[in-house]
């Protein structure tokens, strides 16, 4: 039977080991990620660490462009105001012409008086009394006055006046001894103005007495607007007679002539 034998007592060698992770490997750093570069920035967001700071939206000013709005708010009041006029002319032609002159501060409205005197159309001979001075309506001489914007420099018979009256004309009177300058501006009035006629009147109480059949106006002013807006609201269509001529009729100054003194007019 063989026996080994012992030998001289054998002492482990040392052998030098360095740090592993137990696999082989050197351990990483903590915190690092595996497969990235060191020193690169970790990914934005949740869990990445520091990102990008959030971007505030900026407000742009919608400021508003005033000059169309302007123009749009020019254009609408024009329009407003061309049909307000257009309405308003409307209504003021379609209404009736003793409403528009009875409305004139100062005229006076005879018709509505219902007086017999005045709304009396007979033809009569010789001088007759009128309830007015100057007279706007009555019985009449049946020859008219010229009345197609005739200028008369001496008081005419009231009795031919006021058969034009009848046909619709405007009878300007005026004091006697007015300033001629005076006279010039009511002569303005009357020339080349068919159905309008004009003379000095004696014993007026007012510088000026316009008058047509059942109205009249009286001023001391012969720049008064309303002598035109009266002569612009009467004459013609106060005619009794519409449509008689104004022409062919007496022609002369003074009173009333004994014999008939000229051209019959129709009525």
């Amino acid at each position: 039977m063989s026996m080994s034998t012992p030998g001289p007592e054998r002492v482990p060698s040392s052998v030098k080991v360095t740090k592993t992770s137990g696999q082989g490997k050197p351990p990483t750093s903590a915190g690092s990620t595996p497969g990235r570069k060191p020193g690169a920035k970790g990914p934005a967001g949740k869990g990445g660490g520091k990102g990008r700071k959030p971007v505030t939206p900026v407000k742009v000013a919608g400021g508003r462009n005033w000059g169309p709005i302007a123009v749009a708010g020019v254009v609408v009041l024009v329009a407003v105001g061309i049909i307000g006029y257009g309405v308003y002319a409307a209504v003021q032609g379609s209404r009736d012409w003793q409403d528009k002159a009875s409305e004139i501060a100062g005229v006076v409205n005879y018709r509505k008086q219902n007086n017999a005197a005045i709304n009396d159309q007979s033809h009569k001979q010789g001088q007759l009394q009128y309830v007015t001075s100057p007279p706007v309506g009555g019985a009449h001489n049946a020859t008219p006055q010229n009345c197609s914007g005739d200028v008369y420099d001496a008081p005419i018979a009231n009795e031919h006046a006021v058969h034009s009256l009848e046909h619709g004309a405007v009878w300007i009177t005026y004091k006697q001894g007015l300033a001629a300058d005076q006279v010039n501006v009511l002569k303005s009035k009357v020339e080349g103005q068919d159905y309008t006629m004009m003379s000095p009147y004696a014993g007026l109480d007012k510088n000026v007495s316009v008058q047509v059949w059942g109205f009249q106006y009286k001023t001391d002013d012969v720049n008064d607007p309303k002598i035109d807006q009266f002569i612009k609201d009467t004459r013609l269509v106060s005619a009794l007679e519409p449509g008689v001529s104004c022409s062919g009729g007496n022609t002369t100054t003074g009173p009333l002539q004994a014999a008939g003194n000229g051209t019959v007019m129709n009525k």
